[in-house]
Order: structure tokens, then sequence, then C-alpha cells
């Protein structure tokens, strides 16, 4: 399967445990990205390295490259490359053998059968049959990484799935339009009300010291460990997710590893594949 390319559309922390999956299976995997990635799980997504040019995940090291030229050479290194492509022209030239839309964007991006010989994609948005060949339910429950070959996933209600009693307690938005700024880091402890992030009108010059002083401050939902923050000097739109929260403080590894929905839905993802070309590969 080292031969056989996947490209996966989106690196944050659940397309992340899509690639492992692909990956750790031997397929030659391939990222696309937008330019500004929004990710609060910025320890285990990898698109982290559009930003820094390389970032580790568990036993993965994605790279991002500057052009189709530097593929080989890091998959020669048994890592996986990214590219910023967020239109998918690269799909046009590289004519792989399958397509994943991981973006979660809730709608269609432009993902369509015609990409590659086999098509996937990732919660609401997409018609099995008619957009993709297969669309991965990815609302937490009892369908969570269902395949469904005909059809669509449960609709999206803007209500993160319950952990430890909690909800949409979980998951902090921008209550206005600014800059963020992180007050914590991820993996610290934070209690119900404490700042842990600003939002400013302009950015705050590098090396400067950030305080909640210098603008709105965003304070924690509940106590708990900050799982998810999104990156320094991020533009993010008023009611954008900036923050997540762990009520489970024993679990302090779960904000530095792929969580267990990202795993369901990167099997989910590998066992469609192997469903879909299994005549090719076997």
């Amino acid at each position: 399967m080292k031969d056989t390319l996947i490209i996966v559309r989106g690196g944050g922390d659940l397309a992340t445990g899509v690639v492992q999956a692909l990956f750790q299976a031997g397929f030659r995997v391939l990222i696309l990205e937008a330019d500004r990635p929004s990710a609060i799980r910025r320890q285990v997504s990898l698109c982290e390295a559009v930003y820094d040019g390389q970032t580790v995940v568990e036993n993965m090291t994605c790279r991002r490259c500057r052009s189709i030229d530097e593929l080989s050479t890091v998959w020669g290194r048994q890592e996986i490359p990214l590219l910023v492509d967020p239109e998918g022209k690269a799909i046009q030239m590289l004519h792989p053998w399958a397509v994943v839309d991981a973006i979660l964007a809730k709608k269609n991006l432009g993902t369509n059968r015609e990409m590659a010989r086999h098509t996937v994609a990732l919660g609401p948005g997409f018609t099995a049959g008619r957009d993709v060949d297969a669309v991965i339910e990815t609302k937490r429950g009892h369908r969570l990484g269902r395949i469904i070959r005909e059809g669509t996933a449960a609709a999206n209600t803007g209500i993160p799935g319950i952990i430890a009693g909690y909800g949409k307690e979980r998951v902090i938005h921008s209550e206005a339009a600014g800059f963020v700024y992180g007050l914590v880091g991820i993996g610290d402890r934070v209690k119900k009300g404490q700042p842990l992030a600003v939002l400013t009108d302009v950015p705050v010059p590098d090396g400067m010291a950030v305080t909640e002083a210098m603008g709105i401050p965003v304070s924690a939902s509940l106590t708990g460990l900050v799982r998810g923050l999104i990156r320094d000097g991020y533009y993010a739109p008023q009611g954008f997710k900036i923050a997540d929260i762990d009520p489970r403080e024993h679990e302090y590894h779960n904000c530095f590893t792929i969580s267990d929905k990202a795993r369901s839905l990167g099997g989910a993802v590998l066992t469609a594949l192997l469903w879909l070309g299994h005549d090719e590969l076997f």
C-alpha cells in the first residue's frame, strides 16, 4: 500500500486520527490544509505544521512542503507531507487513489466523486452515493463511526457531545471579535470563571507579555484541564470556537494524545476504503 496515495483534506484533531489510521496501515498520505488553520487541540493536530514547518503527534512527523516536488523526499523519510492547498489543486495533479474530506466544515467545500477512484467524507454536508462514495458518522453516541453508503450523517446540532456530564459548557466561543491570546497553556488546570485568554483589538507585538487588561478577558466555563486553545494571534470572529476544557482532571494525557473520537473515525475511514477498494488492494 506504500505506493497507494490517499489525500486527506484537513489536518485538525479529528483529521489527524484519520491520518494516523491510514499511515499505520501503510498508505502514502498527503494532507491539504488552509493557510490559517483554526485548530484548538493544537497538540494533536498535524495542521500546526502550516505555522511551524513541522509538527509531531504521537508516532507521526508532519512536514510542510512548498511544492509538489518536495513530497517524495518527505515520504522517503517516512513522514507525512502537508501542502497549503484549500482548493485541492494538488488532487488534479497527483490523481490519488482516494480522497478523504476531513475538514469537518459541516458543509461540502468542493469535494466530489470525480476527484479520485474512491471518496470518503466525515460528518454532515455530504450525501453518500451522490457527493462521495461513503460518509462517516461523526456525532458521538451509538452511531459514531458508522459507514454510510447511501444518505447522510446526522445533522449538526451545534451542541458538543457529553463528556463527564458536560456538553456545551466544555467549548468556549469568543464573545466578541478579536485577536486571541492565551493566559494559560494547553494542559493547565483552570477554575470556573478564571480568565484563560484575552481578546484584543490589535495584534500584540512579539515578545510582549499579555495580560487580561489588554482587552476582553475570556473566562473558563467550568473547572478542568485546558484541552484546546487556539493559536496566539488568531483573529476570531464573534462566536468562534477558541477553547476546550476537559472536566476529567485525572486524565491529563488526554490533552496530548489523539482522542477516542478521532481514533474511531480513523478506523471507520480505513475500513471504508478497504471495503471500497478491496478488489484493487487484495
